[in-house]
């Protein structure tokens, strides 16, 4: 006789009491890497391996010439995010992986191309944006904007008036707010 109960896609009995669902949350991971070819390539092929989306990731140099900073954004439930982290500490050219807080400085830079038939009116809603217009041409003009995400959701938004054509986004780039700083100063 088999015992009652709901059963997971290999057969295993699966106790209604123990199963908890996590809801997803997004967590930005700051990581200090080993500033060398091929290091993106391990940490991205890292998250693919183990069905990780990332949202986000930024990648640039430090004050240390031999070290990187990447910036990850992920949206998963907690048991992944603490997967993530550690996994992401197992690599060896991960120096440390810290998830940031939620209060810390987190900006994004987006270029953003519209149709050029009314500079002026360009021009004013990307000062309302804090943004500037860095490329303008007869038919098209590339604006440049930089902040939350929210404010470039926003003004992405208020460019579609003026026919937007192209739109890149950097993705987060994120530090602790205060002195604190992942960076050692040698």
């Amino acid at each position: 006789m088999r015992p009652e109960g709901r059963r997971n896609s290999q057969g295993i009995r699966v106790d209604p009491e123990a199963e908890v669902t996590h809801d997803p949350r997004q967590a930005v991971l700051s990581a200090l890497v080993k500033h060398r070819p091929g290091v993106l390539a391990e940490i991205s092929g890292l998250f693919s391996r183990r069905q990780f989306n990332i949202e986000s990731l930024t990648v640039g140099p430090t004050v240390d010439e031999d070290t990187a900073r990447m910036t990850i954004l992920i949206e998963e439930p907690e048991p992944g995010i603490d997967q993530a982290k550690k996994q992401l500490q197992k690599l060896v050219p991960v120096i440390s992986v810290t998830e940031l807080e939620p209060e810390a400085v987190r900006r994004e830079l987006a270029l953003i191309k519209v149709g050029g038939e009314k500079p002026d009116d360009v021009n004013a809603v990307a000062e309302m944006y804090g943004g500037q217009a860095v490329d303008a041409a007869t038919d098209s003009v590339t604006v440049e904007v930089t902040g939350s995400k929210q404010k470039i959701d926003a003004a992405v938004e208020a460019f579609k008036q003026f026919d937007v054509q192209e739109v890149v986004r950097t993705g987060a780039a994120a530090l602790e707010r205060g002195a604190d700083t992942l960076e050692k100063h040698d």
